[in-house]
């Protein structure tokens, strides 16, 4: 009895013993992971919730970020991020670094449900961890640059007026900005018409903002504006052109679009609207049938 006893004592003893190990051990760990404990709450507010998570753990993966295999993917980031109109928000290596933090706790999360019993859930838990980041990025790009379409063809109108009015451009464009509300748009303007109140020369900078936004039709605005500068070339009759050319492209994406709709909205129908209607008249039917057969 005694000797049982003994070998109790010292399987408990060992496995508080290891016990004790593994939170030193994880102690250690958490000790050495940096926590970005400055992060500017206006600079970030517009940051997806699920970013913030995990953006005090970016200074750990810079590291890798800052690695020769990676400056493709954050050079192609710092892109997007500068077309989605969140450079100053987020930077390619922070973005870069978001997405490895969330593919790992993905990881992490499909293992968990792996030991679970509950592989599908993890693998949707890790595709859904993955694939976010750049889904969200794209959907920004892609709605950012419609934005911008919609709202040139007026920009072009308020600005072909006012400088056949006998005003100059920039200034014109100045007071169409100041007025106008807050956009996609208009946070280009803005930031270009800052840049050159800070000496950068006027075509200079509407080939940067050009080059950020990547917006083919403003990029066509741009392009021709600073060329009608270079030859000396009226700026009004060119801003009444491209301002029709792109009223009538606007028009046929509207158009598409509602030729779109009846096809996108068929597979909600199909599967949500026609078995709930196949349900309220056909169900009271069969359940007289088998009311029918049963007696």
């Amino acid at each position: 009895m005694n000797f049982d006893f003994i070998l109790q004592l010292i399987a408990a003893v060992s496995c508080g013993l290891a016990v004790t190990a593994i939170l030193l051990l994880f102690f250690d760990i958490f000790r050495s992971i940096e926590v970005e404990k400055t992060i500017n709450e206006d600079e970030y507010r517009r940051v997806p919730v699920v970013f913030r998570l995990f953006m005090p753990l970016v200074p750990n993966m810079m590291t890798i970020v800052r690695s020769e295999s990676m400056q493709t993917t954050v050079q192609k980031a710092d892109e997007r991020l500068a077309m989605g109109g969140y450079d100053t928000a987020m930077t390619g290596e922070q973005f870069v670094a978001v997405k490895l933090l969330m593919t790992f706790f993905g990881g992490l999360l499909f293992i968990l449900f792996l030991i679970a019993g509950r592989t599908m859930s993890g693998v949707l838990m890790l595709l859904c961890l993955t694939l976010y980041p750049s889904a969200w990025l794209k959907s920004l790009v892609a709605k950012r640059h419609l934005e911008i379409l919609k709202a040139l063809p007026n920009v072009l109108d308020l600005l072909t007026l006012s400088v056949e009015a006998g005003r100059d451009f920039l200034t014109a464009l100045r007071d169409i900005v100041g007025r106008r509300q807050r956009d996609a748009l208009n946070e280009e303007l803005r930031r270009t018409l800052h840049e050159i109140q800070l000496g950068k020369s006027r075509q200079i900078a509407l080939k940067e903002m050009a080059q950020r936004v990547r917006q083919p039709e403003l990029t066509t605005v741009l392009n021709s504006i600073i060329q009608a500068d270079e030859l000396g070339v009226s700026i009004g009759q060119l801003l009444r052109v491209q301002g029709d050319q792109l009223r009538a492209k606007r028009f046929s994406l509207a158009e598409k679009l509602a030729n779109e709709a009846p096809v996108k909205i068929l597979f909600p129908i199909v599967v949500f609207i026609f078995p709930c209607v196949f349900l309220v008249l056909m169900g009271p039917l069969v359940a007289q049938a088998l009311k029918s057969f049963g007696s």
